[in-house]
């Protein structure tokens, strides 16, 4: 009985002798054998004649050392660009990994372009697309790749080169590391993962995160354009509100000889708001200035580095200790919460604070059986201010800063304006509500504690200040 056996070898010497010495052991004969390298570099046929039984063995064999491949499987050349930097020994790493998962290089190209780097180009024969995504996402790691040719009609591979593309754009688009572009893409798909759960198509949920870093990238330099306003709030004391299109509300308590600040929006502004604040107050470098927090996310965190004193309540101190620490802060606790918290940090280039420069302001223990429980006083000119600890609904560690008798509040994100967003505050703030499925840690919570302000404000013509848009009277 003969057959013929579709084989697919490496192109090195010894390949086909590895076959015959396999051939040979079971005593069979090899009556045809056909190889034409100019049609195809790696298959072999070789037409066997033995028994049915025999044949069988043989098939085996050749199967074990990885010569037979699944005839249900497409056998195709995907071509690779690998970006290296120009150096002896560069590619070693590449072709280890290559060798180490057996895979077979049928082209490859690449010369020097005057650049520091090299771009090898390269043909992966290739028939298990679970092994390529393992093979390329761990080259991935170590250099950029970018595909060229791929048979888009295999759903695995496709995957494959989706999330490889998708961690490029997102490393050129945001010039992150290598390190931060494989915690971006791992976290991206946790948030596809867990929207996926909830039957959200995967392209929808990539174009939200896609969305997410493009929008904040957009207003960076000359394109930040926040919304200021300022109003005369006391005899003694100016109120001025920078809304940027991204992020929390900027508010600014100015007296004569000092600013007051609470929160301050994205570290990603930094540079913008830093050009915006000394236009606003000539002597802002040498002026006295203090930041109070109304919680710890990070969208209301960005100026840290700028303040001597940053006042903060016991819960949000512990919360920037974990940060300290490196361990999960408490919104990345919540699972729902933590790899969208984690994309931010890395796109907003989130530091953590100086934890010297941190101030407790607790004076009253907390009631914690209580949605809003008074934890301390303070007193800013002819303002007196009464601190609120919430329970934690948006996140543990908010707070609300109430001036009775100037019936000003601050509610930070416990509550904010959405009938007040400018349209480009509107497009960003409907992005992390889909990614995290919701902004508040404890949805129910949030909603009472909200309630509990509105009730104690309602009807009393209080100026509120919300996390984020144009402040209002209620």
């Amino acid at each position: 009985m003969k057959t013929t056996f579709i084989t697919t070898m490496p192109d090195k010497s010894g390949a086909f002798l590895k076959a015959s010495r396999i051939i040979a052991k079971y005593n069979a004969n090899i009556t045809r054998v056909n190889y034409n390298k100019a049609v195809d570099i790696h298959t072999l046929f070789i037409e066997v004649e033995a028994d049915e039984s025999i044949l069988s063995q043989i098939s085996q064999k050749l199967s074990s050392v990885g010569y037979l491949k699944d005839n249900n499987k497409k056998v195709k050349v995907i071509l690779v660009e690998f970006k290296l930097q120009d150096k002896p020994g560069a590619v070693f790493p590449v072709l280890k990994i290559l060798n180490k998962y057996k895979i077979n290089i049928s082209y490859i190209s690449s010369q020097e372009n005057e650049t520091e780097y090299q771009y090898f180009k390269m043909g992966l024969l290739i028939d298990d697309p679970d092994a390529v995504k393992k093979i390329l996402d761990e080259i991935s790691t170590i250099c950029d790749v970018r595909f060229l040719e791929y048979d888009s009609s295999e759903k695995v591979l496709d995957n494959t080169i989706f999330y490889i593309d998708f961690a490029n754009e997102m490393r050129e688009l945001l010039s992150l590391s290598q390190q931060e572009t494989n915690e971006f893409t791992v976290n991206s798909n946790l948030i596809m993962q867990m929207l996926d759960e909830r039957n959200e198509s995967p392209q929808k949920t990539f174009n939200y995160i896609r969305e997410f870093a493009k929008s904040i990238v957009k207003y960076k330099g000359n394109e930040f354009c926040p919304r200021i306003t300022t109003r005369q709030i006391t005899e003694r004391v100016r109120l001025h509100n920078i809304e940027p299109p991204c992020g929390s509300n900027t508010y600014i308590l100015e007296d004569s000889d000092e600013l007051l600040f609470i929160d301050s929006g994205f570290a990603y502004y930094q540079s913008e708001m830093l050009s915006l604040l000394r236009g606003m107050f000539a002597d802002f470098d040498t002026k006295k200035k203090s930041l109070y927090i109304t919680h710890p996310d990070m969208d209301h965190c960005g100026l840290f580095s700028i303040f001597d004193k940053i006042f903060v309540n016991k819960t949000s101190y512990e919360n920037f200790v974990l940060e300290a620490r490196g361990l999960a802060d408490y919104r990345e606790q919540n699972i729902k919460c933590a790899p969208y918290s984690k994309l931010s940090r890395i796109i907003m280039q989130y530091k953590s604070p100086d934890l010297k420069k941190l101030i407790i302001i607790d004076t009253i223990e907390r009631n914690t059986d209580e949605y809003l429980s008074k934890i301390s006083n303070f007193t800013f000119e002819d303002m007196d201010f009464e601190v609120f600890e919430g329970c934690g609904g948006h996140v543990q560690g908010e707070m609300v800063y109430i001036c009775q008798n100037k019936q000003i509040i601050f509610t930070g994100d416990i509550l904010v304006n959405i009938k007040g967003f400018t349209k480009e505050q509107a497009e960003f703030n409907v992005i992390a509500p889909y990614l995290m499925t919701s902004v508040d840690m404890d949805p129910k919570k949030a909603a009472i504690t909200r309630n509990k302000i509105i009730e104690q404000i309602n009807n009393k013509n209080y100026l509120v200040c919300p996390g984020h848009g144009e402040i209002f009277y209620k």
